[in-house]
């Protein structure tokens, strides 16, 4: 038998997928690291997200990821803003802050950076590599999450710096 049939064999002998090994499989994926926030002008909300990408430049639009059982998550398809500051590497503090593994929660977290707004009023770090203000256009939930597509009314560039990436659950610069 040829490796690529052996291969093929073996793939036809594995295990209904489990939630942790899709998981695992998921982790060597590396991922730009954001912060996705947001505001209804009283309170602000956050969380640190891998899973956004571009979907058109006409109009421009972004797609996020993100878990619906998150009170933050909850505060943006409420608001129907939010923002998309990718971060640098300098920024791994603030990825930790807001993805929850310190004692910061809701408002608090933003103590930490320095903020700004654009047009929509979701909160923009003014040290991220570029920031997109979004307004919400659609929103579904899928498994455990909310895909939300967002149209871009506004962006901010800055510094040219090394970007934070998330792989094989390590912040990296790159």
């Amino acid at each position: 038998m040829k490796p690529d049939e052996a291969l093929a064999v073996e793939l036809r002998k594995t295990e209904p997928l489990s939630a942790t090994r899709f998981r695992d499989a998921m982790s060597h994926v590396a991922g730009a690291v954001h912060l996705v926030t947001t505001s209804d002008g009283r309170n602000r909300a956050g969380f640190t997200a891998t899973a956004v990408t571009a979907v058109s430049d006409h109009p421009p639009t972004i797609l996020i990821c993100a878990n619906g059982r998150s009170l933050s998550t909850q505060a943006l398809i409420a608001n129907g803003v939010f923002a998309v500051n990718t971060l640098s590497f300098d920024d791994e503090p603030l990825a930790e802050i807001f993805a929850g593994r310190t004692e910061l929660r809701g408002n608090a977290r933003f103590g930490a950076g320095s903020w700004e707004v654009l047009e929509t009023g979701s909160p923009i770090l003014s040290t991220s590599l570029a920031a997109f203000d979004c307004r919400v256009l659609e929103s579904s939930v899928v498994g455990t999450h909310h895909v939300v597509i967002g149209e871009v009314v506004a962006v901010r560039t800055g510094r040219h710096r090394r970007a934070l990436v998330y792989r094989e659950r390590v912040f990296h610069g790159m």
